[in-house]
């Protein structure tokens, strides 16, 4: 692997630490924002879901950009709306300045899980393609880890505006990350299959693999052009009877990341750990355990996918979820509230070696490939969908079972996650195939798709 290569792929992956970011850094200013601006449960729901809002438009439209504009564009503007968001929060002067702010930022998040991935494996040759896409996530359990370090610092250095601070110092790793994609080269797919540049295209091959003789260089554009002309001539229709168990597996693998409780856990962390004893700037600080067990964890994950196989990975995660909940909800219910922190570390271990390091790796397995992009946008976006529903209603489950006064009760939302993730398994064991080594081709034979009419180049 050349260096530039590694930087290119760096540099995509950053989109990814800015998601990360982004996502948990609302967790150290949530209470604050709810006091200073006196919000019911409801709006304050609202508030603390409006960049996922944005993020499901941003993954629901994320496709059109990055086709049409390009893949460096398109990760140019992730960079923008990250640093526009940013700002809009430090200076937000009302909820509803903040919630605007939230929504920009969260529309660069969606558009990241599309365009970023798609980059990443474009640009990487075959042997490098999974260890290099993998960063995409690495990156994001980076930024979350990041965050909750962050807020714990600005907490200890007090004063009234630490929240602006919170949100406002995402602006600097966005404008380092915008920089940095002025650097990068457009896909040499998206220069041969889109715009029609095959010298481009090639150009950028040869910077990518300056090792490879030309005429197998030639060959390559060859076929990606031969592919592109083949896919205009057949049928194009995502939502077809045919590809019934992709789009299936796709929108549940999605579904139950979300309801695992993962999203709530993170954003609401500390307050989730304030029910139990903990004071204000001690749950801030054990959210700095959650990031350190997440990276940790990752790096297990990424490093088990490709040994143990997507369908296992799910397995183990899915126990670990059931134990870890099971275990919170118990610890909750008879006031045993010590473990809970443990519990929770736990959780998120389970969450990191299964659907954390699986989601967006079998989803962009299971499609043709001339669908993978609609795919990846269909999967996204039910994630995000759902992210959105469990945060906003997160606080209100919170108020109606009487946790804010009787911290025990919390117990049964954790006991609901716990059940979720019983349905996970049954899943798993009934539906989900292992993809571990299969081709892309006999992947559709697998899963009952008829073959494409085209090679797969990718």
């Amino acid at each position: 692997m050349n260096a530039r290569l590694f930087f290119w792929s760096i540099t995509s992956a950053l989109a990814g630490f800015l998601f990360g970011f982004d996502t948990v850094v609302i967790s150290g200013a949530e209470q604050t924002i709810q006091k200073l601006w006196g919000l019911s449960a409801g709006v304050h729901g609202l508030a603390m879901g409006s960049a996922l809002y944005g993020t499901v438009l941003g993954s629901l439209f994320g496709g059109w950009p990055t086709d049409k504009f390009g893949r460096k564009k398109t990760l140019l503007f992730i960079g923008g709306l990250y640093i526009i968001s940013a700002f809009g929060c430090a200076f937000a002067n009302g909820v509803g300045m903040f919630i605007a702010a939230r929504v920009i930022g969260g529309i660069g998040i969606g558009i990241s899980t599309v365009a970023a991935p798609l980059y990443i494996s474009e640009i990487a040759p075959a042997d490098h393609r999974g260890r290099l896409t993998g960063m995409f996530q690495f990156n994001i359990v980076f930024g979350i880890i990041v965050a909750f370090a962050s807020n714990a610092i600005i907490a200890r250095l007090g004063g009234a505006d630490a929240w602006r601070w919170m949100l406002g110092i995402a602006a600097v790793p966005s404008v380092i990350y915008a920089v940095m994609c002025l650097a990068l080269p457009e896909s040499p797919r998206w220069l041969i299959s889109r715009k029609g540049d095959r010298a481009a295209g090639l150009a950028v091959l040869k910077l990518i693999e300056p090792e490879l003789p030309p005429a197998r260089r030639e060959a390559h554009a060859d076929e990606l052009m031969a592919a592109a002309k083949a896919e205009n001539t057949v049928a194009s229709n995502f939502w077809t009877w045919r590809l019934r168990i992709p789009i299936f597996l796709a929108f549940l693998v999605a579904f139950f990341n979300q309801l695992s409780g993962i999203n709530a856990i993170l954003y609401f962390a500390p307050r989730i750990f304030e029910l139990t004893g903990l004071g204000e700037k001690a749950a801030l600080l054990q959210s700095v355990g959650i990031g350190i067990t997440n990276l940790i964890f990752t790096f297990v994950g990424l490093w088990l996918i490709d040994r143990l196989g997507r369908r296992t990975l799910l397995f183990i995660g899915s126990f670990g979820y059931i134990a870890s909940l099971g275990l919170t909800a118990w610890a909750f219910l008879t006031q045993h509230y010590s473990i809970v922190p443990a519990c929770i570390f736990a959780f998120i271990a389970a969450h990191a070696v299964g659907q954390g390091a699986v989601i967006w790796v079998l989803i962009s397995e299971i499609f043709p490939n001339r669908h993978r992009a609609q795919g990846q946008t269909l999967g996204s976006a039910t994630h995000w969908v759902f992210a959105a529903l469990l945060t906003t209603v997160f606080p209100i489950m919170v108020k109606l079972s009487g946790a804010n006064e009787q911290p025990q009760r919390a117990g049964y939302i954790f006991l609901f996650f716990g059940f979720m993730m019983v349905l996970q398994l049954v899943w798993v064991k009934i539906m989900v195939p292992e993809t571990k080594g299969i081709s892309l081709e006999d992947m559709q034979h697998k899963l009952g798709i008829e073959p494409e009419t085209t090679k797969e180049t990718q």
